[in-house]
């Protein structure tokens, strides 16, 4: 796989080299096509950038926050107060646990746009029963760029 990458990567440097398009660069589309991008939107979820959050923070009190990602992404950076419940540890059963009834306000986030987690996780907890749900989909890409306050490990 990696000897395959390498080859690939110097088939694609070389083509570039002599100006030719072609059988690399379709290699290289098809790459970015494989890219995670989040939906605009999760029906039945309503969709909140940071400032809402920061909103939201403030005027629910028991809100909870799920962080999706997995445990090496948190280790960058995560928002003060959230539970940690990676996207593939989400059942009906870990919710459950975090989450006490199915009315209670919950905000799920990830990396960003290009991350799945928190939309596998939305998804997971409406099919659960879950009612009120908040998606954050810029997630921490979008927090910590705007040099909004977050805990390291």
């Amino acid at each position: 796989m990696a000897s395959q990458r390498f080859l690939l990567s110097v088939l694609f440097a070389v083509v570039t080299v002599l100006g030719f398009a072609g059988p690399a660069q379709a290699v290289e589309e098809k790459k970015e096509e494989k890219k995670i991008v989040a939906p605009d939107t999760i029906p039945g979820t309503t969709k909140v950038d940071a400032e809402r959050v920061l909103d939201i923070v403030q005027k629910i009190p028991d809100l909870v926050i799920i962080d999706a990602r997995i445990r090496k992404d948190r280790t960058q950076g995560y928002l003060e107060g959230s539970v940690s419940l990676p996207d593939i540890k989400t059942t009906c059963g870990s919710l459950a646990k975090v989450i006490p009834k199915k009315s209670s306000p919950v905000l799920f986030y990830c990396n960003g746009p290009k991350c799945g987690r928190s939309v596998k996780s939305s998804r997971k907890a409406l099919a659960c029963g879950y009612t009120n749900i908040y998606w954050f989909r810029g997630g921490f890409e979008e927090w910590k760029n705007k040099n909004y306050p977050y805990l390291k490990e």
